[in-house]
Protein backbone atom coordinates (compact mmCIF):
# COMPACT_ATOMS: atom_id res chain seq x y z
CA UNK A 1 0.00 0.00 0.00
CA UNK A 2 1.36 3.41 -0.97
CA UNK A 3 1.49 6.36 1.44
CA UNK A 4 -1.39 7.98 -0.48
CA UNK A 5 -3.52 4.84 -0.18
CA UNK A 6 -2.73 4.56 3.52
CA UNK A 7 -3.77 8.18 4.12
CA UNK A 8 -6.98 7.64 2.15
CA UNK A 9 -7.82 4.52 4.15
CA UNK A 10 -7.30 6.43 7.38
CA UNK A 11 -9.52 9.25 6.13
CA UNK A 12 -12.32 6.87 5.20
CA UNK A 13 -12.10 5.13 8.57
CA UNK A 14 -12.22 8.47 10.38
CA UNK A 15 -15.19 9.52 8.23
CA UNK A 16 -17.00 6.27 9.00
CA UNK A 17 -16.59 6.73 12.75
CA UNK A 18 -17.17 10.49 12.80
CA UNK A 19 -19.97 10.93 10.23
CA UNK A 20 -21.72 7.57 9.96
CA UNK A 21 -21.47 6.48 13.58
CA UNK A 22 -21.66 9.84 15.38
CA UNK A 23 -23.38 12.06 12.81
CA UNK A 24 -20.66 14.73 12.96
CA UNK A 25 -19.79 16.43 9.65
CA UNK A 26 -16.25 16.54 8.32
CA UNK A 27 -14.09 19.63 8.82
CA UNK A 28 -12.49 21.63 6.00
CA UNK A 29 -9.23 19.69 6.24
CA UNK A 30 -11.02 16.35 6.35
CA UNK A 31 -13.14 17.28 3.32
CA UNK A 32 -9.93 18.10 1.45
CA UNK A 33 -8.51 14.69 2.35
CA UNK A 34 -11.65 13.03 0.96
CA UNK A 35 -11.34 15.02 -2.28
CA UNK A 36 -7.85 13.54 -2.63
CA UNK A 37 -9.07 9.94 -2.36
CA UNK A 38 -7.33 7.86 -5.08
CA UNK A 39 -9.35 6.31 -7.88
CA UNK A 40 -8.95 2.76 -6.58
CA UNK A 41 -10.77 3.74 -3.37
CA UNK A 42 -13.51 5.76 -5.03
CA UNK A 43 -15.97 2.89 -4.90
CA UNK A 44 -15.42 2.52 -1.14
CA UNK A 45 -15.85 6.28 -0.68
CA UNK A 46 -19.14 6.33 -2.61
CA UNK A 47 -20.43 3.36 -0.63
CA UNK A 48 -19.69 5.17 2.63
CA UNK A 49 -21.43 8.34 1.42
CA UNK A 50 -24.45 6.26 0.42
CA UNK A 51 -24.57 4.70 3.89
CA UNK A 52 -24.54 8.18 5.41
CA UNK A 53 -27.33 9.31 3.09
CA UNK A 54 -29.46 6.26 3.94
CA UNK A 55 -28.89 6.55 7.71
CA UNK A 56 -29.74 10.24 8.03
CA UNK A 57 -32.11 10.81 5.08
CA UNK A 58 -33.55 7.44 4.10
CA UNK A 59 -34.17 6.11 0.58
CA UNK A 60 -36.63 8.80 -0.57
CA UNK A 61 -35.63 11.21 -3.32
CA UNK A 62 -37.06 14.72 -3.63
CA UNK A 63 -37.89 15.61 -7.24
CA UNK A 64 -38.10 19.22 -8.44
CA UNK A 65 -38.73 21.09 -11.68
CA UNK A 66 -37.61 24.65 -12.39
CA UNK A 67 -38.73 27.40 -14.76
CA UNK A 68 -37.46 30.91 -15.41
CA UNK A 69 -40.01 33.70 -15.08
CA UNK A 70 -37.42 36.17 -16.40
CA UNK A 71 -34.58 34.85 -18.57
CA UNK A 72 -31.43 36.67 -19.70
CA UNK A 73 -30.38 40.29 -19.45
CA UNK A 74 -29.03 39.99 -15.90
CA UNK A 75 -26.77 42.92 -14.87
CA UNK A 76 -24.42 40.71 -12.83
CA UNK A 77 -21.20 39.22 -14.25
CA UNK A 78 -21.23 35.64 -12.89
CA UNK A 79 -18.54 34.24 -15.18
CA UNK A 80 -20.26 30.88 -15.73
CA UNK A 81 -23.68 32.26 -16.68
CA UNK A 82 -25.00 32.86 -20.19
CA UNK A 83 -27.84 34.98 -18.79
CA UNK A 84 -25.50 37.85 -17.95
CA UNK A 85 -26.14 40.92 -20.08
CA UNK A 86 -22.41 41.68 -19.94
CA UNK A 87 -21.29 38.77 -22.11
CA UNK A 88 -21.71 37.81 -25.77
CA UNK A 89 -23.56 34.60 -24.89
CA UNK A 90 -26.81 34.19 -26.86
CA UNK A 91 -29.45 34.28 -24.09
CA UNK A 92 -31.56 37.44 -24.25
CA UNK A 93 -34.19 38.86 -21.89
CA UNK A 94 -37.57 37.08 -21.97
CA UNK A 95 -40.47 37.26 -19.49
CA UNK A 96 -42.89 34.38 -18.83
CA UNK A 97 -46.57 35.23 -18.40
CA UNK A 98 -48.76 33.79 -15.63
CA UNK A 99 -50.66 31.19 -17.76
CA UNK A 100 -47.30 29.82 -18.99
CA UNK A 101 -46.04 29.70 -15.43
CA UNK A 102 -49.08 27.70 -14.28
CA UNK A 103 -48.74 25.40 -17.29
CA UNK A 104 -45.10 24.73 -16.43
CA UNK A 105 -46.02 23.99 -12.81
CA UNK A 106 -48.71 21.55 -13.93
CA UNK A 107 -46.32 19.79 -16.30
CA UNK A 108 -43.77 19.54 -13.51
CA UNK A 109 -46.35 18.01 -11.16
CA UNK A 110 -47.27 15.45 -13.82
CA UNK A 111 -43.71 14.10 -13.72
CA UNK A 112 -44.27 13.23 -10.06
CA UNK A 113 -42.27 16.19 -8.76
CA UNK A 114 -43.28 17.73 -5.45
CA UNK A 115 -41.40 21.01 -5.88
CA UNK A 116 -41.59 23.79 -8.49
CA UNK A 117 -39.02 26.58 -8.41
CA UNK A 118 -39.56 29.96 -10.07
CA UNK A 119 -36.25 31.54 -11.09
CA UNK A 120 -35.39 35.02 -12.36
CA UNK A 121 -32.13 36.26 -13.87
CA UNK A 122 -31.80 39.44 -11.81
CA UNK A 123 -29.52 40.99 -9.19
CA UNK A 124 -32.59 41.15 -6.98
CA UNK A 125 -36.33 41.54 -7.55
CA UNK A 126 -37.89 44.93 -8.37
CA UNK A 127 -41.51 45.90 -7.74
CA UNK A 128 -42.65 44.50 -11.10
CA UNK A 129 -41.11 41.10 -10.44
CA UNK A 130 -42.48 40.90 -6.90
CA UNK A 131 -45.98 41.72 -8.20
CA UNK A 132 -45.68 39.04 -10.88
CA UNK A 133 -44.44 36.58 -8.28
CA UNK A 134 -47.44 37.28 -6.05
CA UNK A 135 -49.84 36.74 -8.94
CA UNK A 136 -47.98 33.66 -10.20
CA UNK A 137 -47.66 31.92 -6.85
CA UNK A 138 -51.35 32.51 -6.12
CA UNK A 139 -52.35 31.11 -9.52
CA UNK A 140 -50.18 28.02 -9.08
CA UNK A 141 -51.42 27.34 -5.56
CA UNK A 142 -55.03 27.64 -6.78
CA UNK A 143 -54.61 25.18 -9.66
CA UNK A 144 -51.67 22.83 -9.00
CA UNK A 145 -50.96 20.59 -6.01
CA UNK A 146 -47.27 21.41 -5.76
CA UNK A 147 -44.96 23.24 -3.40
CA UNK A 148 -43.55 26.55 -4.72
CA UNK A 149 -39.96 27.71 -4.29
CA UNK A 150 -38.22 30.77 -5.68
CA UNK A 151 -34.80 32.05 -6.72
CA UNK A 152 -34.78 35.80 -7.37
CA UNK A 153 -31.31 36.96 -6.38
CA UNK A 154 -30.40 39.07 -3.38
CA UNK A 155 -33.27 40.22 -1.17
CA UNK A 156 -34.17 42.95 1.28
CA UNK A 157 -35.87 42.06 4.55
CA UNK A 158 -39.15 43.43 3.18
CA UNK A 159 -38.92 41.17 0.14
CA UNK A 160 -38.17 38.15 2.32
CA UNK A 161 -41.30 38.93 4.35
CA UNK A 162 -43.36 39.34 1.16
CA UNK A 163 -42.28 35.92 -0.14
CA UNK A 164 -43.23 34.31 3.15
CA UNK A 165 -46.63 36.00 2.92
CA UNK A 166 -47.11 34.67 -0.63
CA UNK A 167 -46.61 31.12 0.56
CA UNK A 168 -43.14 30.48 -0.93
CA UNK A 169 -41.78 27.72 1.27
CA UNK A 170 -38.17 27.49 0.04
CA UNK A 171 -35.76 30.05 -1.35
CA UNK A 172 -32.70 29.26 -3.47
CA UNK A 173 -29.65 31.49 -3.26
CA UNK A 174 -26.38 29.73 -4.02
CA UNK A 175 -23.02 30.75 -2.60
CA UNK A 176 -21.66 29.62 -6.01
CA UNK A 177 -18.06 29.36 -4.74
CA UNK A 178 -16.11 29.46 -1.51
CA UNK A 179 -15.24 32.88 -0.11
CA UNK A 180 -11.60 32.83 -1.29
CA UNK A 181 -12.47 31.91 -4.91
CA UNK A 182 -15.63 34.01 -5.20
CA UNK A 183 -13.92 37.20 -6.56
CA UNK A 184 -12.67 35.17 -9.53
CA UNK A 185 -16.25 34.12 -10.32
CA UNK A 186 -18.25 37.32 -9.69
CA UNK A 187 -17.13 40.96 -9.38
CA UNK A 188 -20.45 42.85 -9.36
CA UNK A 189 -21.44 41.72 -5.88
CA UNK A 190 -19.72 40.08 -2.92
CA UNK A 191 -19.78 36.75 -1.16
CA UNK A 192 -20.95 38.59 1.96
CA UNK A 193 -24.01 39.98 0.14
CA UNK A 194 -25.05 36.47 -0.81
CA UNK A 195 -24.42 35.23 2.73
CA UNK A 196 -26.61 37.99 4.18
CA UNK A 197 -29.57 37.04 1.99
CA UNK A 198 -29.16 33.41 3.06
CA UNK A 199 -29.24 34.38 6.73
CA UNK A 200 -32.40 36.46 6.27
CA UNK A 201 -34.11 33.56 4.51
CA UNK A 202 -33.20 31.14 7.29
CA UNK A 203 -34.45 33.52 9.97
CA UNK A 204 -37.76 34.04 8.11
CA UNK A 205 -38.89 30.44 8.45
CA UNK A 206 -38.56 29.67 4.74
CA UNK A 207 -36.35 26.71 3.97
CA UNK A 208 -32.99 27.75 2.55
CA UNK A 209 -31.71 26.08 -0.62
CA UNK A 210 -28.07 27.06 -1.04
CA UNK A 211 -25.40 25.30 -3.04
CA UNK A 212 -22.66 26.02 -5.50
CA UNK A 213 -20.90 25.26 -8.74
CA UNK A 214 -17.75 23.17 -9.03
CA UNK A 215 -15.33 22.69 -11.90
CA UNK A 216 -14.70 26.42 -12.46
CA UNK A 217 -10.94 26.20 -12.00
CA UNK A 218 -11.00 26.26 -8.20
CA UNK A 219 -8.36 24.32 -6.28
CA UNK A 220 -9.30 21.29 -4.22
CA UNK A 221 -8.72 23.44 -1.14
CA UNK A 222 -11.27 25.97 -2.42
CA UNK A 223 -13.73 23.21 -3.28
CA UNK A 224 -13.42 21.90 0.26
CA UNK A 225 -13.84 25.47 1.53
CA UNK A 226 -17.20 25.76 -0.27
CA UNK A 227 -18.42 22.51 1.30
CA UNK A 228 -17.28 23.62 4.76
CA UNK A 229 -18.91 27.05 4.44
CA UNK A 230 -22.16 25.43 3.34
CA UNK A 231 -21.86 23.23 6.40
CA UNK A 232 -21.51 26.35 8.54
CA UNK A 233 -24.58 27.91 6.92
CA UNK A 234 -26.56 24.65 7.34
CA UNK A 235 -29.13 25.07 4.55
CA UNK A 236 -32.07 22.69 4.24
CA UNK A 237 -30.94 21.75 0.74
CA UNK A 238 -27.71 21.97 -1.27
CA UNK A 239 -27.95 21.86 -5.08
CA UNK A 240 -24.63 20.71 -6.51
CA UNK A 241 -23.90 22.07 -9.99
CA UNK A 242 -21.06 21.06 -12.32
CA UNK A 243 -19.77 23.63 -14.79
CA UNK A 244 -21.27 23.29 -18.26
CA UNK A 245 -19.03 25.76 -20.13
CA UNK A 246 -21.28 28.18 -22.04
CA UNK A 247 -20.02 29.90 -25.21
CA UNK A 248 -19.48 33.61 -24.82
CA UNK A 249 -18.92 33.52 -21.06
CA UNK A 250 -15.50 33.99 -19.38
CA UNK A 251 -15.58 30.32 -18.35
CA UNK A 252 -16.73 29.14 -21.79
CA UNK A 253 -13.40 27.54 -22.66
CA UNK A 254 -12.80 25.68 -19.39
CA UNK A 255 -12.68 21.87 -19.63
CA UNK A 256 -15.54 19.72 -18.39
CA UNK A 257 -14.87 18.35 -14.93
CA UNK A 258 -13.53 14.79 -14.79
CA UNK A 259 -16.33 12.39 -13.82
CA UNK A 260 -14.27 10.76 -11.07
CA UNK A 261 -13.57 14.17 -9.53
CA UNK A 262 -17.29 14.92 -9.73
CA UNK A 263 -18.16 11.71 -7.88
CA UNK A 264 -15.51 12.42 -5.24
CA UNK A 265 -17.07 15.86 -4.83
CA UNK A 266 -20.55 14.39 -4.35
CA UNK A 267 -19.29 12.03 -1.67
CA UNK A 268 -17.29 14.77 0.06
CA UNK A 269 -20.30 17.10 0.17
CA UNK A 270 -22.43 14.31 1.63
CA UNK A 271 -19.86 13.67 4.36
CA UNK A 272 -19.69 17.43 5.04
CA UNK A 273 -23.51 17.70 5.11
CA UNK A 274 -24.82 14.36 6.40
CA UNK A 275 -28.41 15.46 7.10
CA UNK A 276 -28.89 17.88 4.21
CA UNK A 277 -30.86 17.31 1.01
CA UNK A 278 -28.10 17.03 -1.61
CA UNK A 279 -29.54 17.68 -5.05
CA UNK A 280 -28.26 16.90 -8.52
CA UNK A 281 -28.44 20.20 -10.40
CA UNK A 282 -26.97 21.62 -13.60
CA UNK A 283 -24.18 19.98 -15.57
CA UNK A 284 -24.53 16.41 -14.33
CA UNK A 285 -25.60 15.10 -17.75
CA UNK A 286 -22.44 16.42 -19.41
CA UNK A 287 -20.08 15.66 -16.53
CA UNK A 288 -21.36 12.26 -15.43
CA UNK A 289 -23.55 10.78 -18.16
CA UNK A 290 -25.98 7.95 -17.45
CA UNK A 291 -23.58 5.69 -15.53
CA UNK A 292 -22.25 8.53 -13.41
CA UNK A 293 -25.77 9.70 -12.63
CA UNK A 294 -26.46 6.24 -11.17
CA UNK A 295 -23.19 6.28 -9.22
CA UNK A 296 -24.02 9.66 -7.69
CA UNK A 297 -27.43 8.43 -6.53
CA UNK A 298 -25.55 5.58 -4.87
CA UNK A 299 -22.92 7.97 -3.52
CA UNK A 300 -24.82 10.55 -1.48
CA UNK A 301 -27.34 12.31 -3.76
CA UNK A 302 -30.96 12.24 -2.54
CA UNK A 303 -32.71 14.83 -4.72
CA UNK A 304 -32.84 15.66 -8.42
CA UNK A 305 -33.99 18.41 -10.76
CA UNK A 306 -35.90 16.77 -13.59
CA UNK A 307 -36.19 18.09 -17.12
CA UNK A 308 -34.33 21.08 -18.51
CA UNK A 309 -32.43 23.76 -16.61
CA UNK A 310 -32.53 27.50 -17.17
CA UNK A 311 -30.41 27.68 -20.32
CA UNK A 312 -29.24 24.08 -20.84
CA UNK A 313 -30.96 20.79 -21.60
CA UNK A 314 -31.36 18.11 -18.94
CA UNK A 315 -32.22 14.43 -19.09
CA UNK A 316 -35.67 13.25 -20.07
CA UNK A 317 -37.64 13.14 -16.77
CA UNK A 318 -38.78 9.61 -17.65
CA UNK A 319 -35.16 8.45 -17.62
CA UNK A 320 -34.56 9.83 -14.14
CA UNK A 321 -37.83 8.46 -12.78
CA UNK A 322 -37.14 5.05 -14.33
CA UNK A 323 -33.69 5.00 -12.71
CA UNK A 324 -35.16 5.88 -9.31
CA UNK A 325 -37.65 3.04 -9.66
CA UNK A 326 -34.86 0.63 -10.63
CA UNK A 327 -32.82 1.67 -7.59
CA UNK A 328 -35.92 1.33 -5.37
CA UNK A 329 -35.70 4.97 -4.31
CA UNK A 330 -39.26 6.27 -3.86
CA UNK A 331 -40.13 9.85 -4.72
CA UNK A 332 -40.68 11.88 -1.57
CA UNK A 333 -44.39 12.49 -1.10
CA UNK A 334 -45.69 16.01 -1.59
CA UNK A 335 -47.05 16.17 1.95
CA UNK A 336 -43.61 15.36 3.34
CA UNK A 337 -42.09 18.53 1.84
CA UNK A 338 -44.52 20.93 3.57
Amino acid sequence: MTIEESVASDVLQVAREQVLDRGEPLSHGQILDVLRTPDDQLEELLALAHEVRMRFNGPEVEVEGIVSIKTGGCPEDCHFCSQSGQFSSPVRSVWLDIPELVRAARQTRETGASEFCIVAAVRGPDARLMAQMREGVAAIRAEVDIQVAASLGMLSQEQVDDLVDMGVHRYNHNLEAGRSFFPQVVTTHSFEERWETCLMVKESGMELCCGGLVGMGETLEQRAELAAQLGELAPHEVPLNFLNPRPGTPFGDLPVMDSRDALRTIAAFRLALPRTILRYAGGRELTLGDLGTRDGLLGGINAVIVGNYLTTLGRDPKEDLSLLAELEMPIKALSETF
